[in-house]
C-alpha cells in the first residue's frame, strides 16, 4: 500500500486517507491560450512507468493539498512537499537522482 507523509501536519497516511489529484507542476492555461493548449492542459497527462510528480490531498486529515515524487512501478516514495513549490525542491531531486542516476527531470514549470 502507498504511504505518504503530509508535509503540513506530518502524519504518515495510507492511500485510503488520501485523495489523488493527478499530475503536478502543470503549466496553467489562461484566457489567451489557444484551444489546443487548453485541450492539452485538460486531457493530455503523462502516465510514466517510473518517476512521477503528483498532487495529493490529505482528505481524512488536515485536508490540505501537497505534492509527492514517487516511482509508479515500485511505489517507492522519494518525498513529499508543500503544494506552493513551482518545481520539486532540491532535496527531492537529489533523492530521485540518488535512486535513479539516469533520471532526467522533465517536469513542466508552473507559471
Amino acid at each position: 500500500m502507498l504511504t505518504l507523509t503530509c508535509p503540513y501536519c506530518g502524519v504518515k497516511a495510507e492511500e485510503t486517507e488520501l485523495q489523488p489529484g493527478g499530475e503536478a507542476h502543470l503549466k496553467r492555461i489562461g484566457p489567451k491560450g489557444s484551444d489546443q493548449e487548453f485541450e492539452d492542459y485538460l486531457f493530455a497527462r503523462k502516465n510514466p512507468k517510473g518517476v512521477h510528480f503528483e498532487r495529493w490531498r490529505h482528505a481524512y486529515g488536515c485536508g490540505k493539498w501537497f505534492l509527492a515524487a514517487r516511482d509508479t512501478a515500485t511505489l517507492q516514495v522519494f518525498g513529499t512537499y508543500k503544494a506552493q513549490h513551482p518545481n520539486p525542491p532540491d532535496e527531492i531531486v537529489a533523492a530521485v537522482k540518488a535512486a535513479r542516476p539516469d533520471w532526467n527531470p522533465d517536469w513542466k514549470q508552473a507559471e
